[in-house]
């Protein structure tokens, strides 16, 4: 076994430092959880300033050219670097058994096993082997629509999104949007401007609301407002692969 880089386990107590029980409730009543700062000023900075380099990703996508918003995005290529690695793997372990218990309320079957390297490893026999950690940039203007991050048939119920930049200084408006929608019932939205560093989870595509006959699926898309000065970067952090 290959002894884990101080990197990884600095990263490891960060995560396991963070208070779960707490950020289960908030997944569970509110359908996001929003964390303490995990990174630091200069690991954010890090990130950011991987942006430009084109070997660090397999591709580039200009939102404005799928509509998807304004800005622009990029997916690491294999492996991304040793930071995204760490707080990927951290963090799943940390969701897994919150995913499998939404599995469990909603009537699925699928549960997903402890560890992130298991995951992968079932993403890949079903040909999803490539890799969705990603950075995204925004300037004046930009936005992102309200989407979901779904990259093929296999996909784990909870994504998280870490905050590069920071909100007021570094840019303005920009709010990380997430609104949810209900049966026969009008969507409910939340407007989210994190600290740098901090984490804001939340679901992929659906999460079990309790109802008066029992849990039922809500609906959820992210999305992010219009940034009105300065840049913006956040980086994404996914857990399934794509096809």
């Amino acid at each position: 076994m290959t002894a884990a880089s101080p990197a990884t386990n600095s990263m490891r107590a960060r995560v396991a430092a963070l208070d779960w029980p707490a950020l289960g409730r908030e997944l569970d009543d509110w359908g996001y959880a929003l964390t303490a700062p995990v990174l630091t000023p200069a690991e954010c900075a890090a990130l950011a300033a991987l942006y430009d380099d084109d070997a660090r990703f397999r591709t580039r996508i200009a939102m404005a050219r799928y509509r998807f918003g304004v800005g622009d995005y990029a997916y690491f290529a294999h492996p991304p670097p040793r930071l995204v690695r760490a707080l990927r793997t951290a963090l799943y372990a940390r969701l897994a058994p919150v995913a499998n218990a939404w599995m469990e309320a909603l009537g699925e079957s699928v549960r997903y096993p402890a560890r992130l390297e298991d995951f992968l490893a079932r993403c890949h026999d079903a040909g999803q082997a490539r890799p969705t950690p990603l950075l995204l940039r925004y300037g004046p203007g930009g936005y992102n629509r309200l989407h979901q991050d779904l990259y093929g048939p296999l996909a784990f119920p909870l994504q998280a999104t870490a905050f590069l930049s920071r909100p007021g200084a570094d840019y303005g408006g920009g709010a990380f949007l997430l609104v949810e929608q209900h049966p026969r019932q009008q969507s409910r939205g939340e407007a989210l401007l994190p600290p740098q560093g901090a984490l804001v989870v939340f679901p992929s595509a659906v999460r079990p609301v309790p109802g008066t006959r029992g849990p039922y699926r809500a609906r959820v898309r992210h999305g992010v407002g219009r940034i009105t000065r300065g840049r913006r970067f956040t980086l994404g952090v996914v857990f399934h692969d794509a096809e």
